[in-house]
């Protein structure tokens, strides 16, 4: 029985816990791109460096607290930090949309211009991003590591495999449900919300109504900048800040937003822990686990891996042909632009 038991732990710690995890983190990131799509009605290709610009400006500000000696122990800096980074990202967002996607707006240009448009953001944010904080890994985390740590949960359960939560990872679930709430509170309960229903799902009608379309493309950006901001700090929190990553980031939550159904919020979150748990799952090398429940006859020399972790954006890559060849819509439907 105790092999069972450290089977299911060693599943727990590297299999279902980093995948809730990641999953939370790509259901936010996935929102921000479900909500541009849905209302101003195009892929924003810069959304994955949008991400990227929010953590650095938060971990800049983590930076200057942690120098002044100013933190939250036992919680990371980063959270004191996240409403400067989230303001900061704010104002890129706004900028970019009076800059950039204003002038195609007024010309109703379409929506494959806008697309363009996003991917020339996407790389002059990705090359400010590294120019400030440079192209190699930054940590920034600081306060208690773990929650439940392995070697605590051994001494007390006498078991070879222990219990490991990380903080980052409770603060990412946590974090994901107290946001998912607030945004669909937010699009259900409030006037603002419902206004930018409205104008995704009839502009002209919207228009005709009386809804100010110019102040709901600003409480969509600044909707959108938020959610970059947090999804983009939770992963740096829980891995590490890498500006390349980001970039690679924006496949898996694409994948994500067109799995769950593109335009469509559930669809978006749905679509995060899908992706998420089939990346952590397929890389994931079963040796060990499959030591304590198979016989010692049994055991192999290889690791059990049906793909290296170097090819985990694979997996996004080939769910993402798979719905579109099988289920265009997504799951629970994509909006139509």
């Amino acid at each position: 029985m105790d092999d069972i038991f450290n089977a299911l732990i060693l599943l727990s710690n590297f299999v279902i816990v980093p995948g809730v995890a990641y999953g939370s983190q790509l259901a936010i990131g996935a929102l921000g791109v479900t909500l541009v799509y849905g209302i101003l009605r195009f892929s924003n290709f810069a959304h994955g460096d949008t991400m990227a610009f929010g953590t650095m400006a938060t971990i800049l500000v983590t930076w200057a607290f942690q120098s002044w000696g100013i933190n939250i122990k036992p919680l990371p800096t980063a959270l004191l930090a996240l409403p400067f980074g989230i303001l900061c990202t704010i104002a890129l967002c706004l900028l970019t949309d009076r800059w950039v996607y204003r002038f195609y707006r007024r010309k109703r240009s379409a929506p494959v211009v806008f697309l363009i448009a996003s991917v020339g953001v996407m790389f002059v944010l990705n090359g400010v991003v590294r120019f400030i904080i440079g192209p190699n890994d930054q940590r920034f985390a600081d306060g208690d590591r773990f929650i439940i740590k392995a070697r605590a949960f051994k001494k007390m359960t006498g078991l070879s495999e222990g219990v490991a939560f990380k903080t980052s990872q409770g603060l990412t679930v946590l974090t994901a449900v107290v946001v998912v709430i607030a945004l669909f509170w937010f699009l259900n309960r409030t006037r603002a919300g419902k206004s930018m229903r409205a104008y995704s799902d009839n502009e002209d009608l919207a228009l005709l109504s009386g809804i100010n379309p110019e102040r709901v493309v600003l409480i969509t950006w600044t909707i959108t900048a938020a959610l970059a901001s947090i999804a983009g700090v939770l992963y740096g929190l829980d891995k590490s800040f890498k500006p390349f990553t980001y970039f690679q980031l924006l496949l898996p939550i694409f994948a994500s937003a067109i799995v769950g159904g593109l335009g469509n919020p559930l669809g978006a979150i749905a679509g995060g822990f899908v992706i998420a748990l089939s990346e952590v799952t397929v890389t994931y090398a079963y040796k060990k686990f499959l030591a304590y429940l198979v016989p010692v006859d049994w055991a192999t020399e290889g690791l059990v891996q049906l793909l290296s972790t170097d090819y985990k954006f694979a997996v996004s890559f080939a769910i993402l042909v798979l719905v579109l060849l099988l289920k265009p819509t997504g799951i629970f439907g994509a909006r139509t632009a």
